[in-house]
């Protein structure tokens, strides 16, 4: 059991009070929504309710996952979309609904969604794959994606930064963090979300040479 699932309800607003509360994390945020909504953007000028497989249901629908407290939750309300919290903490769950009264479900993407094949017109996945660190468990995460959206999917991942895994180990020195996180190599988050039916509209850095953060913008191969 991953340590993610065993929130308590406490420790969830814990987490929600010191999350994204200092100076570079708040920059981070602010950041990661510009290029968040430039993703929605590029989705709208493609007629997302035109092309929505699951029909007239799915469209407008977003599954936030891993949603965790709800920090995107409003922002993607407020950019007209009807969002579906799911995590695998249900406490984060249950906290990410009652700060915006939108449903949830807890679930463990990579042993599979309780969703039916196209019931959202976007798979929004932030602060996901760099926790993942077998390339199988990855591929079955973006296969799972891509069955259960009509056709988009937005994902955040880590890309190999020398720059930045070299800061990543000067905190963990200094007991600044004890997370051990996972950047991709070059291309190989292409070629696993090629694998898993994908294509790549666009991904964008964070900070491009200071960050590892990416967000790739992907769609369901056609033809």
């Amino acid at each position: 059991m991953s340590a993610a699932s065993t929130f308590t309800r406490d420790g969830v607003r814990d987490y929600e009070k010191r999350r994204y509360r200092g100076l570079d994390q708040r920059i981070v945020h602010a950041r990661e929504r510009r290029l968040i909504r430039r993703a929605f953007g590029r989705i709208e000028k493609a007629g997302l309710k035109e092309i929505s497989e699951a029909g007239r249901a799915a469209a407008g629908r977003v599954l936030d996952l891993p949603s965790g407290y709800g920090r995107f939750t409003r922002f993607l309300s407020g950019l007209g979309y009807s969002v579906v919290n799911s995590d695998l903490s249900l406490e984060m769950v249950r906290r990410a609904g009652q700060a915006s009264g939108t449903p949830g479900a807890a679930a463990d993407a990579a042993a599979g969604l309780p969703f039916r094949g196209g019931s959202f017109a976007v798979v929004f996945s932030i602060r996901l794959f760099h926790h993942l660190h077998d390339p199988k468990a990855r591929l079955a995460v973006l296969s799972e994606f891509h069955r259960v959206t009509g056709r988009w999917a937005i994902v955040s991942f880590y890309r190999r930064s020398g720059l930045h895994a070299a800061q990543r180990c000067l905190r963990r020195a200094f007991g600044k963090s004890r997370t051990n996180i996972q950047m991709i190599e070059e291309g190989g988050f292409e070629r696993e979300a090629e694998a898993a039916g994908f294509e790549i509209v666009s991904i964008r850095p964070l900070f491009r040479g200071v960050h590892a953060y990416h967000l790739a913008l992907l769609q369901k191969k056609t033809g």
